[in-house]
């Protein structure tokens, strides 16, 4: 007999207990699964569309801004997902500090912003210090999915992630590549290239 389906609370926003202790993944979700996040998820159109197509996985979308992330809870609940979490806090403090050690199977980080000024180039989210945090959070053989349509920040996430003995260069899987974000679908329609680089986490 089928297990039921288990409803989806009255927000998908999770409320963070404090700033300081790591989540606690079996209580945020009905059922322990395997769990992705992504960082920086806009208005949640591919990670709701994602979840709904892969009810085997617990996802987390990280997004700093609340208007996005009433858009993303919305666009959740109205599909009837339980397996999806929203979480208000800037990308990189989340990834470091809140989410368990490899707990995650995979990040998923399309379009974050390019800061293209050179001076700006240290405010970007994709560095060493990154692909360190990255490492910390993934379990062995976890993936990073990233997407952009700078040129030069994609040079520079392949730089980092390259220049690591603790990742794999591999192929974004064509299914993957066809949901597509917010951001992406717009670009799409200016006829703007997605630019999309795959690593997996090396066992330790």
């Amino acid at each position: 007999m089928a297990e039921p389906l288990t409803p989806p609370p009255a927000s998908l926003i999770y409320e963070l207990p404090g700033i300081i202790a790591r989540l606690d993944l079996p209580n945020l979700f009905p059922r322990t699964q395997p769990c992705e996040v992504e960082l920086g998820s806009g208005d949640g159109s591919f990670l709701v569309d994602y979840a709904v197509r892969n009810p085997g996985i617990n996802l987390i979308g990280v997004e700093r801004l609340l208007g996005r992330l009433r858009k993303m809870d919305r666009k959740g609940r109205w599909a009837g997902l339980a397996n999806l979490r929203c979480v208000r806090m800037e990308a990189s403090y989340f990834l470091e500090y809140l989410l368990p050690q490899h707990s995650a199977q995979a990040l998923h980080i399309y379009f974050p912003d390019p800061w293209p000024k050179r001076k700006h180039h240290r405010r970007r989210l994709i560095n060493h210090h990154f692909v360190q945090t990255a490492c910390q959070a993934l379990a062995p053989g976890g993936a990073v999915w990233l997407r952009t349509d700078d040129a030069d920040y994609f040079a520079q996430m392949r730089a980092v992630f390259g220049a690591s003995p603790f990742f794999e260069e591999t192929q974004t899987p064509p299914a993957l590549a066809a949901l597509v974000t917010d951001f992406e679908r717009a670009f799409q329609q200016k006829g703007i290239q997605t630019l999309r680089a795959a690593y997996l986490a090396m066992p330790l």
